[in-house]
């Protein structure tokens, strides 16, 4: 199974990697706010992802890490 990490401290919540995910199991946050100011993104459905780093490929500033 996959794992998807995200270093949300560092997180502008830019959207790139939820537009990226093909299985559309990523959202930015809508309660949790980060230490800069903004709304992470997070995994909505962890058993769903394909571990295909398409959102880290994304990321512009690489706060996602994929583990298969």
């Amino acid at each position: 199974m996959a794992k998807v990490t995200f270093n949300t401290d560092l997180c502008k919540g830019c959207g790139l990697c939820v537009n990226a995910c093909p299985k559309k199991i990523l959202a930015l946050s809508k309660t949790t706010i980060n230490k800069k100011g903004y709304f992470p993104a997070e995994m909505v459905d962890q058993s769903q992802c394909i571990a295909c780093a398409f959102c880290a490929t994304m990321c512009p500033d690489s706060v996602i890490t994929v583990e298969k």
